[in-house]
């Protein structure tokens, strides 16, 4: 299959023993259902095999709709999938943790839910810093009176089955100054929504802690921005950059060293959900000004 051809959304690229390149996202119809979780491999980024199940729900299990975001991280010698769930009735959705012995699965639960039962989360990813494994994740909107989404962090076990401390918060969807202009929006527009999402950490060559994260612009497009820590740490001060990496159509983005040495940036593009989305790779380079990176 080529790339165009194979849909994806909120696409995570894993390359492996400098050959392969995994690609994971939910089924088509994740938004509604239980479909599960698919695989993708290539080793050039052009073309890809046929998808392959590697997660389905085991009989029982309690997330029967809204299959999302599946991040796969090797870690320890294994591989784990950082995934968000859902019910039609009786649980939030959270974020969980599936793990197999390889790439192509079977991947089965390996974590409770990660994040507070009374809310909404959804979207996580990891992070590990002075050899402690970090779950960050988002707080959904839906929870909060003024409709401000949030990106929060738990420090986990390092088994990654449990949260280890108090969950902390890294900033809100209103941290960034270009998100202002919203609140005269909600005046007309009660349901205005500072969406803050999809995060991706990445240490820049110059120190920098630069986490990627999808939000709105003052347009309503889906957009990929750059929030980044100047001391290179998780708990410093997160501070956010004025130019978006992405400015429309297209989000929950990541980015992956290839084979050859290039950093690359992938997304789901158009921000069409039920089947349009596809992943799209591009070639990013480092720069020193906002937002530090700039797709070739």
């Amino acid at each position: 299959m080529k790339l165009r051809d194979l849909h994806a959304r909120d696409p995570f690229i894993l390359p492996f023993e400098g050959k392969y390149y995994f690609l994971f996202s939910p089924g088509k119809y994740a938004w509604e259902g239980c479909e599960g979780f698919y695989v993708t491999v290539s080793e050039d980024l052009e073309e890809w095999s046929e998808p392959k199940k590697v997660f389905t729900p085991p009989e029982g299990f309690w997330s029967n709709n809204n299959f999302w975001a599946p991040e796969m991280h090797y870690y320890k010698g294994e591989f784990y999938i950082f995934a968000s769930f859902g019910a039609k009735v009786g649980h939030n959705r959270a974020v969980q943790i599936l793990k197999s012995k390889s790439p192509l699965g079977p991947f089965e639960v390996w974590s409770c839910p990660l994040t507070p039962s009374h809310l909404n989360c959804i979207d996580g990813t990891l992070y590990v810093e002075n050899n402690i494994p970090y779950l960050i994740y988002s707080r959904e909107v839906i929870d909060d009176p003024d409709r401000i989404g949030s990106l929060w962090v738990v420090e986990l076990s390092n088994d990654l089955k449990s949260p280890m401390d108090e969950h902390k918060l890294l900033f809100k969807g209103t941290a960034p100054k270009w998100s202002e202009h919203k609140w005269e929006a909600k005046k007309t527009d009660p349901l205005t929504a500072w969406v803050a999402e999809g995060p991706f950490f990445h240490k820049n060559s110059d120190g920098r802690l630069l986490m990627l994260w999808s939000s709105h612009s003052g347009a309503g497009n889906y957009i990929e921005a750059v929030a980044y820590t100047e001391n290179g740490l998780l708990f410093g001060e997160w501070k956010h950059c004025e130019k978006f990496l992405m400015d429309s159509n297209g989000g929950h983005g990541m980015l992956f060293r290839a084979n050859d040495g290039e950093l690359k940036f992938t997304l789901h593009f158009p921000d069409s959900p039920f089947g349009e989305e596809r992943a799209v790779i591009h070639t990013v380079e480092e720069i020193g000004v906002d937002p530090f990176l700039r797709i070739k």
